[in-house]
């Protein structure tokens, strides 16, 4: 009989909430959660029916009885922790932008090997139902080559230097939140990993970017357009078109309906998944994963995807 996976949170903010909240497989358990107070967690513990409550990160990896850990402290902290749930010997999914640039990921990606341990990111496209029957659609053929993606992300945040999107001591700015669906959604569709042509940033005051507008291109002649801003809202709406035909999601990052428009003025909807259940998705896949029932394809997207972010900050000289 397959062993049920226990596992624990690190940081207990916002989408730690959603994450407990969203909560429910029939094979893990969610048993363990830690914050940098006690209160705070057993509060968080209490909420959602959790057993064990940490004051402290490292007492909770501690634990024997964990064997996944999901990374939801602030950007800037995830390399710390992934590094020291490793060390620890659990699995470890965290929550996007995984690390903060390529050099980090690697070392977490040669540690999680030699520890034999699974390593993910909780992104959603890499894991909803909708993105993967996209994806057989396009390998039919019908719609042709992909030529051109859009993957615009506005989001209007209060304009204060003093909270995580502006906060550069937190790698704050619009690429790390919002940036890594825009990019996550771009490199999903295209067949091989694209460079960047060309990026250009707009800084708020404490520096970090708050808005960005950068072309992406391939060895396959397949461009991407992902326009950023953390100070207007703008919709979700993801285009790819190909020779044949274009697709369009509409609130990509947690999809669960695509329409097909053909050259020959036919429309097809699409419908796969359920928006709501976008954290139980990433929680299966990664149990999947750890039990070798499936490989760990969204690690090759994610390596790519913070590739690419690089890319962009070089260009802005950041």
């Amino acid at each position: 009989m397959t062993k049920n996976l226990n596992w624990g949170i690190v940081g207990l903010g916002a989408i730690a909430h959603d994450f407990a909240a969203s909560f429910n497989q029939p094979d893990s358990k969610l048993c363990a959660v830690a914050s940098r107070t006690t209160t705070k967690a057993e509060e968080f513990a209490t909420k959602y029916g959790i057993e064990k409550a940490y004051g402290d990160y490292d007492e909770m990896l501690a634990d024997p009885a964990l064997d996944v850990v999901y990374i939801a402290v602030p950007n800037k902290q995830h390399i710390e922790y992934i590094l020291k749930a490793l060390h620890a010997g659990k699995h470890v999914m965290s929550e996007k932008a995984i690390t903060i640039d390529s050099q980090e990921l690697q070392e977490a990606i040669e540690l999680a090997e030699k520890k034999q341990l699974v390593l993910t990111e909780a992104m959603t496209i890499f894991n909803m139902p909708l993105y993967r029957e996209l994806h057989s659609i396009i390998a039919s053929g019908k719609l042709g080559k992909l030529k051109m993606i859009q993957a615009p992300f506005g989001s209007y945040k209060e304009p204060n230097p003093e909270n995580r999107f502006f906060n550069p001591a937190l790698a704050g700015g619009a690429l790390l939140d919002i940036g890594t669906y825009a990019v996550s959604f771009a490199r999903w569709f295209m067949t091989a990993q694209p460079q960047v042509v060309a990026s250009t940033m707009q800084p708020f005051s404490t520096g970090v970017d708050e808005q960005s507008v950068t072309i992406l291109q391939n060895k396959n002649s397949e461009m991407a357009a992902v326009t950023l801003t953390f100070q207007a809202k703008m919709p979700k709406l993801g285009i790819v078109a190909f020779e044949n035909g274009y697709i369009t999601v509409d609130g990509y990052p947690r999809s669960d309906v695509a329409k097909i428009y053909y050259n020959d003025g036919s429309v097809e909807t699409i419908e796969s998944g359920e928006s709501a259940e976008a954290m139980n998705y990433e929680i299966a896949n990664m149990n999947k994963i750890i039990r070798k029932e499936t490989t760990n394809e969204s690690l090759f997207y994610t390596r790519d995807v913070i590739d690419i972010l690089d890319q962009m900050r070089q260009l802005w000289n950041r």
